[in-house]
């Protein structure tokens, strides 16, 4: 495969991560934060620092980071975030591949004592040929009825629960971008689904010089 030919550097181009202390000395050229007008700099502040709901989420995060970082897991890091923005009640959006994993999830929650609410991806158990999908696109052509993934559906009855942080556990690539564009709190990942590599997808970027040099 012919590399392309690349005209645009990004952060990932970078080699000094200066702006972790904002080290102007040792911007590469391409900085995109020596690029930033001051104004939009401000303007991004200000959306925070004025709006109570990201306000609150922009200080939870960061306590957690400086707190924990590297003494906690996932698991806990989502569970002490839930706890320092106030949260009430969580919302858990799960693919039924991991319904397993759900329910190991909220027998911590029920440990804490912390509500929730779970709705799996085949809610609604609506045949995946009523949206268009051919049987030749199914995991099992030939054999009739198979219900689709329903991220909004699942998005619409978290809202209806009035949950205050939805969580998603597996969601496929796409129901995932669905199920965040539909709620109406706000959505973080405790799992990303990767059915090759026992759902830890970093493990291919580890390997990419190896048996995934398949990428190139």
């Amino acid at each position: 495969m012919a590399k392309v030919k690349k005209e645009l550097f990004t952060c990932a181009d970078c080699a000094t991560q200066a702006c972790r202390a904002k080290d102007e000395g040792h911007y590469p050229a391409f900085c995109l934060t020596a690029g930033l007008p001051q104004e939009k700099i401000d303007r991004v502040n200000r959306k925070i620092t004025s709006s109570r709901k990201l306000r609150k989420i922009a200080l939870a995060s960061a306590e957690v980071e400086g707190t924990t970082y590297g003494k906690l897991c996932r698991v806990e890091e989502t569970i002490a975030f839930f706890e320092k923005i106030g949260g009430k009640k969580i919302g858990i959006a799960s693919c039924m591949g991991l319904i397993s994993e759900a329910r190991l999830f909220t027998d911590i929650l029920d440990r804490k004592g912390i509500p929730y609410y779970t709705v799996c991806c085949k809610i609604g158990a609506v045949d995946k040929g009523e949206i268009g999908i051919p049987d030749e696109h199914k995991l099992n052509r030939g054999c009739g009825h198979e219900s689709m993934c329903n991220p909004i559906m699942q998005a619409e009855l978290l809202n209806e629960q009035g949950t205050d942080f939805n969580i998603i556990i597996g969601l496929c690539v796409g129901h995932d971008m669905l199920f965040t564009m539909h709620s109406k709190s706000p959505v973080t990942t405790l799992v990303v689904k990767d059915r090759v590599l026992a759902h830890n997808p970093v493990s291919a970027l580890y390997t990419s010089k190896g048996i995934y040099s398949r990428f190139k």
